[in-house]
């Protein structure tokens, strides 16, 4: 903005000063050729009543002596075509001049200053003095640095003050945007201090307001977030007694096995609502072979109820992937999920995690109807669920630096590859 600014002063300063100089300059000239002309003419002047009335001796004397004082070229031409003093030929000013008419011409060597003189008693003398281009000119190239320099100058003195107008821009303007990327990277504690224009410092109580009103919206967010979760915690209870009660220990341990898991999410959900003020306070690394070996055998169980044949395909662990262990518990409870709620009893599905050009790559295939159209938008479902499973792991993928994908098998079922990064830094690993 700042070499935007210079550029429009410098020119306009340019054209300004070339509108004002140029015609100056010109005039310079003009003036210069008049001056030299109206001396030559006065010193004319000065010879008439000599040749008016003096011999050919004090003629041809006193034009000499002109012609030493002036330093230019004088000629008399008499009537009877004697020429004293500068030999010239005679010009067609000089002829026009025999005839009674003084006149001011142009000439090869600069001009020409032609008076007619008459009262002789032989007839019209006419007296001519030659204006050298050097003296029409003298001047005028010093005049002409001058005006230039004094054109640089102030172009220069315009840019200089452009510069700081355009500091006292371009500054407050850095300042909003330094602080929108640090409100961008979850520095919401960033303010701009006003400064600048009216306007500039508009934009930035704009921000800060805009800023304030953010921390509010999350706090308020937390605060629901952690108190829907922490009411959660009583039914869990109530439902691991129930569990504890039931006659048969398989059931009771798969009933229990399940309310564990759902208040480790409820408990990751607290965690998050109390960590998204201090993102760099989250844990960011989880060991996938861990996660994913033991979602699969809690489904497992599902799994051999509904008559379904898993396939499974672990690579050993470690694998260290740079996503929180509730985040990625969750991605692979609603990848498996999806599973059993879009497909019927009894369909077939597959579970393959491998390690594949730096990346942790997880896949869930089935051989069912496949993927509805849509299904990876956040909120779309065509089973009646809410349609945020998909979302879950789409965001638990992208929060390891990975992606979710979502293919149709070879056997027309569907086919979900979540391809997680590595931790961002080893001691994470």
């Amino acid at each position: 903005m700042r070499a935007r600014l210079a550029l429009l002063v410098a020119a306009v300063s340019v054209l300004t000063l070339i509108a004002f100089l140029v015609p100056l300059a010109l005039l310079v000239r003009t003036v210069a050729e008049d001056r030299a002309t109206v001396r030559a003419t006065a010193d004319a002047q000065s010879l008439v009543p000599v040749v008016g009335t003096a011999d050919a001796a004090t003629i041809r004397l006193t034009v000499e002596q002109l012609a030493a004082e002036s330093g230019r070229p004088v000629s008399v031409f008499l009537p009877d075509g004697t020429v004293l003093g500068a030999q010239t030929p005679r010009t067609p000013a000089v002829a026009l001049a025999a005839r009674g008419q003084s006149l001011t011409g142009e000439s090869a060597a600069g001009r020409e200053v032609v008076i007619a003189v008459q009262g002789r008693a032989d007839g019209t003398g006419v007296i001519r003095i030659a204006v050298p281009q050097h003296e029409l000119t003298a001047g005028v190239t010093r005049a002409w640095l001058v005006l230039a320099l004094l054109g640089v100058i102030l172009v220069l003195i315009g840019l200089a003050v452009a510069d700081r107008l355009a500091r006292t821009l371009v500054r407050p303007i850095s300042d909003l945007s330094a602080v929108s990327h640090r409100l961008a990277n979850a520095e919401l504690d960033a303010r701009v201090t006003p400064a600048g224009p009216p306007e500039l410092r508009e934009v930035a109580g704009a921000l800060n307001h805009l800023a304030s009103r953010i921390q509010v919206l999350l706090v308020q967010e937390r605060e629901q977030v952690a108190d829907l979760s922490h009411q959660l915690r009583t039914p869990l209870t109530a439902l691991r007694l129930e569990a504890e009660s039931l006659r048969d220990p398989d059931d009771a341990a798969r009933i229990t096995a399940a309310a564990d898991g759902l208040e480790r999410a409820v408990t990751g959900l607290i965690r998050q609502a109390r960590w998204r003020h201090n993102p760099a306070a989250q844990p960011a690394a989880s060991d996938a072979a861990a996660i994913v070996a033991d979602r699969v055998a809690f489904w497992s169980v599902l799994a051999e109820d509904t008559g379904r044949a898993v396939t499974l395909d672990l690579t050993p662990g470690p694998l260290p992937v740079g996503v929180a262990a509730d985040n990625l518990t969750a991605a692979v409870d609603a990848l498996l999920g999806n599973v059993f709620a879009h497909t019927p009893d009894g369909t077939p599905f597959a579970v393959r995690l491998a390690r594949e050009a730096g990346e942790v790559v997880l896949t869930v295939a089935d051989e069912g109807p496949g993927m509805p159209a849509g299904a990876i938008r956040r909120g779309a479902s065509a089973a009646g669920s809410t349609g945020l499973g998909l979302d879950i792991a789409r965001r638990a993928a992208q929060a390891a630096g990975g992606r979710l994908e979502v293919r149709t098998g070879p056997t027309g079922g569907a086919q979900v590859l979540l391809r997680l990064g590595p931790p961002a830094s080893p001691r994470d690993a």
